[in-house]
């Protein structure tokens, strides 16, 4: 039997995805979405940078109610990992496949998001440092959390200069080491470190042991211990499965939208981090709002979508 055809496919279950898939399910369409279950967001083991929740909620748990509302309202989920998309140039429908299975939509929404480059250091050991907050990726969300704290920024470019800079209006403690070789910088970043009283440390800088609530880090200038790391190595933007279908890349191979989150191909929209924007989970969470309004307004502009009335048991064995 052949799958029914969806008015949307969300690809990627982030707070994006998810806030686009609570709209859609409740604009009464047919969707469902698909996430590999990578989001960042459950890396986070306290966010109270969410509005509503003043004493914070672990990311996991943040995004379980996001599905259980999207569910709510007649949303299908697969846990799955899409590796193809294709689009009909006849038609205008899209094509998803997965390991297990395949979708063909009316619509697709890429919210993808990108995937943090860490630190030389063991897997095990970062997960468990993620976990206790002594490996921290993002600090406009939780820089609040190192408020005062010992706290080091691995990371040797302007990028790395930045991150250290804004988190220095929390804490006075900072150092920035070399991710894998001697400290190379401008010399307008030299002085901003000097006059903020940032240590600078020449690399190869490598996590090695989480010791009580401080996390060991091993340089070429000696060992340092730490309340919480924050690397500053960038990230890899997830924008294959719209490039698949031709869709126009914009800064920072980010996937190019307009206002209302089209993309350059029609019926194809991308929203979150796979966009160039705040990477923060309010702003996804808007991104997410705006598209799943325009996917709605845009399937009513080809085919209106008038609910049909109400008829009594009466009137239906007239």
């Amino acid at each position: 039997m052949d799958e029914p055809l969806l008015d949307c496919l969300i690809i990627g279950g982030g707070p994006a995805g998810l806030t686009a898939a609570i709209y859609l399910a409740r604009f009464h369409l047919d969707i469902m979405v698909v996430d590999a279950g990578k989001s960042r967001a459950s890396w986070i083991p306290c966010t109270r940078n969410v509005p509503g929740f003043a004493d914070g909620i672990e990311g996991t748990e943040l995004l379980q109610q996001m599905r259980d509302q999207a569910c709510k309202y007649g949303a299908a989920m697969e846990t799955e990992f899409v590796t193809k998309l294709e689009r009909d140039a006849g038609t205008g429908l899209f094509t998803a496949t997965w390991g297990s299975g395949c979708a063909t939509a009316r619509t697709v929404l890429i919210a993808t998001g990108v995937t943090n480059r860490r630190p030389p250091m063991d897997e095990d050991l970062h997960d468990e440092a993620l976990a206790r907050g002594l490996v921290r990726y993002c600090p406009i969300c939780d820089g609040y959390e190192v408020t005062d704290k010992r706290v080091g920024v691995i990371g040797s470019d302007h990028h790395g200069v930045a991150e250290t800079l804004f988190l220095r209006s929390y804490t006075a403690d900072l150092t920035l080491i070399a991710p894998d070789k001697a400290m190379h910088l401008k010399p307008d970043d030299q002085q901003k470190l000097r006059e903020a009283s940032v240590e600078t440390v020449d690399g190869p800088a490598n996590a090695v042991a989480i010791t009580g609530a401080c996390i060991i880090v091993e340089t070429a200038e000696g060992t340092y211990s730490f309340d919480s790391i924050y690397p500053a190595l960038g990230s890899d933007t997830h924008t294959q499965l719209a490039e698949m279908v031709g869709a126009e890349l914009g800064p920072k191979d980010c996937i190019a939208v307009d206002a209302h989150q089209r993309t350059s191909v029609p019926g194809l929209y991308a929203a979150g981090d796979v966009v160039i924007g705040l990477d923060q989970i309010s702003h996804a969470m808007g991104e997410g709002g705006v598209a799943a309004t325009t996917i709605r307004n845009d399937l009513n502009s080809q085919q209106p979508l008038w609910r049909e009335p109400v008829r009594t048991d009466a009137e239906a064995a007239a």
